[in-house]
């Protein structure tokens, strides 16, 4: 602003000779003195302009000091857009009817990529396994998959139609599709799947607009960088803080573009899916998702920009987790390979999550160096999907947020 201030003010130059010494004739001298008067009045109203332009950006120097800023990090698939996604619904406007729209095309592309998944991972399990034939679909069935399949391999998928969900939902109910789907575990098969099934008919309505619910099922891999901005207790109440929350991709190929967000972190919010402790990733099918989310989380907690960073760990997923646990055993996974079932039912799903929360609590300390650990650390149990616990949760998040504000500030 100051080079353009510069180049447009114009400065009255008097010629050389009227230092020299000599006596000299300057004509239309009122002229001179008119001009320089307009130059003048000219000059005020920049310097007017420029004082109004420096003192608005001195009052969003001072606005921006008081937003705190939360990174959302995790790997894909944690969660963390579903959660990013409530946060606007429960402390901003939610999404209004265009918004919601925009969904439409989203979830029955989800819905035709799942169909696609299971087809093609019951012809793999059908050709490579001892019981193959528990996977082998009907004739009838077959063709419908194949044309499924088809559509679910394309970029611009149709929208959903009451014929298209009727052949959806008798793939579905095929055994050899249910089979697949037991061991959906092993083919990327999407959390939302059952949800999406079950509601194929009002999914298929030709004036179908999504519900929140539906909203946050969908599954859209998060590429570049949300922000949103919210106050957990209210924008008008002077008792709360304001938040900048940034959503970054998961995915390995994504991970290059939250480096620059490191600077003036508040707290960084780490989602890890606990439930994933049995599968694989979408970008390394040889790759645990568990072991990855222990890798990763281990890298930011070393980061030099962390230091006095606050760490909110999201133990996600629980949900689905308390189901699983008892039934796929949590040492299937190389880094709870030592845990061992001590009962069955609610006591073992206690169990088993105090288990994992402790390993990510050895982690935090193992990785955290001695001048570190007195950062802020919590762990929270979520479930994404659970509006009223991720309100409660993030309620707990700005409490412990603002305890540190007024220690830091001597007033604890």
């Amino acid at each position: 602003m100051a080079d353009a201030t510069e180049q447009s003010r114009a400065e009255f130059q008097y010629p050389s000779s009227c230092y020299s010494g000599e006596r000299t004739v300057i004509p239309n001298m009122g002229l001179l003195c008119s001009k320089s008067h307009r130059y003048n009045e000219a000059d005020a109203e920049e310097n007017a302009q420029d004082a109004e332009i420096e003192r608005r950006i001195d009052q969003e120097r001072k606005a921006e000091k008081h937003i705190q800023k939360l990174l959302l990090l995790g790997a894909g698939e944690s969660g963390k857009s579903t959660i990013f996604k409530q946060i606007k619904l429960l402390f901003q406007t939610g999404f209004d009817e265009e918004e919601l729209k925009s969904y439409i095309s989203v979830i029955h592309a989800n819905i035709y990529q799942t169909l696609k998944i299971l087809y093609d991972g019951s012809k793999e399990f059908a050709q490579n396994e001892a019981d193959s034939s528990k996977y082998v679909l009907s004739s009838e069935n077959k063709v419908i998959g194949e044309k499924l399949s088809e559509i679910g391999s394309r970029l611009d998928c149709p929208s959903l139609n009451r014929e298209l969900a009727q052949e959806i939902e008798t793939l579905w109910k095929d055994s050899a599709i249910q089979e697949t789907f037991a061991r959906g575990n092993e083919l990327q098969v999407p959390d939302c799947t059952h949800y999406f099934m079950e509601n194929l008919q009002r999914l298929s309505d030709a004036n179908y607009i999504p519900t929140k619910e539906d909203v946050l099922y969908a599954r859209v891999r998060t590429t570049g960088v949300v922000e949103i901005q919210f106050s957990p207790v209210g924008e008008n109440k002077k008792s709360g803080e304001v938040y900048r929350l940034f959503d970054v991709g998961g995915q390995r190929n994504e991970r290059r573009k939250w480096i620059h967000l490191f600077e003036g972190v508040t707290a960084v919010i780490f989602c890890a899916a606990i439930s994933e402790y049995d599968q694989t990733l979408f970008e390394d099918e040889q790759k645990n998702r568990m072991v990855e989310t222990k890798e990763l989380f281990d890298w930011v907690l070393k980061q030099p920009c962390f230091e006095k960073t606050s760490f909110m760990l999201f133990l996600n997923k629980f949900d689905i987790f308390e189901k699983k646990v008892l039934k796929v055993p949590l040492n299937v996974c190389e880094w709870f390979k030592d845990y061992q079932p001590v009962s069955t039912g609610k006591q073992e799903t206690e169990h088993a999550y105090e288990f994992v929360k402790k390993k990510f609590e050895e982690l935090y300390f193992q990785s955290s160096a001695p001048d570190r650990v007195d950062r802020v650390f919590k762990i929270y149990r979520t479930n994404a999907l659970d509006q009223k616990l991720v309100k409660k949760t993030f309620k707990l998040v700005d409490e412990s947020l603002r305890r540190r504000n007024l220690f830091e500030a001597g007033l604890l």
